[in-house]
């Protein structure tokens, strides 16, 4: 029998297998020393985490929050191994990271044996270099998430649980591993000019690329932005903002070393590295000085200077007032406070300086590549940014396209720009070729490029064929025979929505954002005074005294506020919820425009009947179900389910504390989801009626449905068979209750056997 797996993937794998095992047994006599570092990762970030770190953490998530917000915000552990436990996975994991590079470091040897070295020979100086710029941006990027991301952060996330009557409860797994999560993210993030400029500088991926693709960028940034920060546009734009910038940077210092590479290459200098180290030098230099000088001023008194001659002149609400990080920390660090504060400045100073550099490098001119010097046409072909001596190296094709009037205006900006040798040589050769040109000699580089019009003419012959291929998938050409039926139904029905999609996305984000701030905007906490008015107050005064809080005197909004009955395990959990019920609320907005506008097309496929008009009644009967049942819901089912279950856990002596998320989903299963189960009955007539689809059809796949349904909650419930059993369990039967009202109208199937299609089977009935 053949294997399944070929003989190259053998062969990989085996001389990957034998590469670990050489590392591994040149290791082992230093694998002591490797284990010690392992060890002194572990232990070390072990006793961090126990000594300083939480706290550190703690006071970071506090350090913008008022007084009542940091009151009610606590980080809890909610079973007796769980900080132990997490402090040695987090040491574990430092450990497993600091020691990778000792066993790297210490099996080179047994590498470098077997084959495994760089393409590129790097010293070790360059690579000592890179390193330090990796880590200096990452502790940047991590200085930045700490200092600015998460105070203002946490801030926001702790008001608006608050303002919703949640008390931020925080479990000590979700607090850590969204902080590191958001850390790791932000010093990845800050690697982008490093990544940026490596890239460009091998040409890797041109700089040309990151210019032309800025605004995939953005978006990408964005897209980033969105998943690793919480669900807000300020959080969002804090994590975005700093980006955008550092990628407009990245786009600045690859251009310089773009400019730098390309030049020396030109010129036959190497890959430009003199000249690069000589930018470096100077720069270094110049930030030694600005250090220097600082520090002197410091020395001198600067701080009060400002304070009493500089800071005056300023408008008034404009005006700075008290004393900064910085001064404080010169006033009172000392000779070390003073140097720390001068690097500081210096830093920031640097920092705009290599700002404003870079802006001044984004409007000069890019060195074009050496493929566009060789075989560039003359669009392509940016000559402010050539020396005399490139005019040469041109494609002669640059020169042949080349009218008069622009060869003469080309050389006139020469002259501007005061390079009378370009100009000339500029003249010369267009002269040159052109007069070849007219006595009929075919200068070498239009040879070549008649070549190259020949292998697109190649190109085009294979290009066509391929379409030809792919003419299938095209609406001209495409038969039901080359996709299959229902791909190709789908792609029709999509195709009939083009004209309507500004609709259906305007409902939908209309819908979504208006859910979103109302319920950002304290609607939340008004439905949950509201529902709770409805429960025993009783019930709420009993929990408040079982969660330590006096409710004499408390209205129900301060009862609320103080007896802690909604907690959020979770930092964002609160805004998870909001996000995920205003995005529920706007499909269930545009679903029944979406089948309105889909149901001529995919009648025309012959894949429905019936009339689409039904679908505007369906969706206001929608409405009007989901507005009785949630009314229902709301005031009488609602309140009873929660007063009893709280009562129960009183009665077991209990502390009452529900997560938020748990609380809000009850209460939604038990207000919206009676106005979905009505809807149930509701749709299953208006379809009948409107002949989409019949009582019959209904009847004969009743068990299959019901089967679809369990299906269904057991796949998307999480928590265990009693959650499926009731999801599964009331629409199972709200669908039977359904059919048995059916078969009351209908007379048992025998009314409306012509019109409605109650008694009609679908497959002999013509639309």
């Amino acid at each position: 029998m053949s294997s399944a797996v070929d003989e190259d993937t053998v062969r990989a794998v085996n001389a990957g297998r034998e590469t670990l095992g050489a590392m591994l047994r040149s290791a082992q006599k230093h694998l002591q020393k490797v284990f010690i570092v392992f060890l002194l990762g572990f232990v070390g970030t072990f006793y961090a985490l126990r000594i300083y770190i939480w706290d550190f953490l703690e006071a970071t998530a506090k350090a913008e929050m008022d007084l009542t917000t940091a009151a009610a915000t606590d980080v809890i552990t909610r079973t007796p191994f769980e900080v132990i436990l997490l402090q040695a996975k987090i040491g574990l994991l430092v450990g497993i990271v600091v020691a990778i590079p000792a066993l790297l470091y210490f099996s080179r040897d047994a590498l470098r044996r077997r084959g495994v070295e760089s393409v590129v020979p790097i010293s070790k100086r360059y690579q000592a270099g890179f390193a330090l710029t990796s880590a200096t941006l990452f502790i940047a990027g991590v200085a930045y998430a700490y200092a600015i991301f998460f105070p203002y952060a946490f801030n926001f996330l702790g008001v608006v649980s608050v303002d919703a009557g949640v008390k931020p409860s925080f479990g000590i797994t979700e607090f850590t591993e969204f902080i590191a999560l958001l850390t790791l993210s932000f010093g990845l993030a800050a690697q982008l000019p490093l990544f940026m400029s490596v890239l460009a500088y091998t040409e890797i991926v041109p700089y040309e690329t990151f210019r032309d693709k800025w605004r995939y960028a953005i978006v990408g940034i964005t897209v980033f932005g969105a998943l690793f920060s919480p669900p807000d546009p300020f959080t969002l734009l804090m994590w975005a903002a700093p980006l955008v910038i550092l990628y407009v940077f990245s786009l600045g210092l690859a251009k310089l070393v773009t400019n730098i590479r390309r030049r020396g290459a030109a010129k036959g200098y190497g890959s430009g590295t003199t000249l690069m180290k000589r930018r470096v030098l100077q720069f270094s230099g110049a930030m030694v000085a600005g250090f220097l000088a600082v520090l002197a001023a410091i020395g001198l008194g600067a701080f009060e200077w400002l304070e009493r001659e500089l800071y005056p002149r300023f408008p008034e609400g404009y005006r700075p007032t008290g004393e900064s990080t910085v001064e404080v920390l010169a006033a009172e660090g000392g000779l070390a406070g003073e140097v720390a504060a001068a690097l500081v400045v210096a830093a920031g100073l640097g920092f705009l300086a290599l700002l404003a550099y870079t802006i001044k490098v984004l409007q000069s001119p890019v060195y074009p590549p050496e493929a566009v010097l060789r075989s560039a046409d003359l669009e392509d072909v940016d000559f402010e940014v050539l020396d005399a001596d490139d005019v040469p190296e041109l494609s002669a094709r640059v020169f042949l396209e080349m009218e008069e009037d622009q060869a003469l205006e080309i050389a006139r900006e020469a002259m501007y720009d005061d390079d009378r040798e370009k100009a000339e040589a500029i003249l010369d050769r267009f002269d040159t070729l052109n007069a070849e040109a007219e006595e009929g000699e075919v200068p070498e580089g239009a040879r070549a490029a008649a070549d190259a019009e020949g292998a697109e003419e190649e190109g085009g012959l294979l290009q066509s064929t391929a379409a030809g291929v792919v003419d299938s998938f095209t609406e001209e050409e495409t038969t039901e025979e080359d996709i299959g039926g229902y791909a190709y139904d789908i792609a029709f029905i999509l195709n009939s929505l083009t004209s309507k999609m500004f609709r259906l996305v305007a409902l939908f984000m209309i819908v979504l954002a208006g859910t979103f701030f109302l319920l950002y905007q304290g609607a939340l906490k008004d439905v949950l005074v509201l529902f709770l008015d409805r429960v025993p107050q009783e019930v709420l005064h009993e929990v408040a005294v079982r969660n330590d809080a006096d409710p004499a005197g408390m209205t129900l909004e301060m009862l609320i506020d103080e007896m802690g009955l909604l907690i959020a395990l979770h930092p964002v959990e609160v805004l998870i919820f909001i996000v995920k019920v205003s995005f529920i609320a706007a499909v269930v907005a545009v679903l029944p425009l979406l089948l309105y506008y889909s149901w001529p097309a995919a009648r025309e496929r012959g894949l429905v009947r019936g009339d689409s008009r039904v679908f505007l009644i369906w969706g206001g009967a929608l409405l009007v179900g989901f507005a009785a049942g949630t009314y229902i819901g709301f005031f009488w089912i609602a309140p009873a389910v929660i007063s009893y279950l709280v009562a129960d856990a009183i009665n077991a002596q209990m502390v009452v504390s529900y997560r938020m998320n748990s609380f809000f989903w009850l209460v939604i299963y038990t207000t919206v989801g009676v106005g979905f189960l009505f809807n149930i009955i509701v749709t299953m007539a208006l379809f009948h009626v409107g002949g989409i689809v019949s009582y019959r059809s209904m009847r004969r796949a009743w068990r299959g449905i019901v089967l679809l349904v369990f299906f269904l909650a057991a796949l998307f419930s999480a928590r265990g068979v009693l959650t499926m059993l009731v999801v599964a369990f009331p629409i199972g039967f709200t669908y039977v209750l359904g059919l048995a009202v059916l078969h009351v109208l209908t007379l048992g199937g025998r009314l409306f056997g012509g019109g409605g299609g109650g008694d009609v089977d679908p497959e002999i009935t013509a639309d």
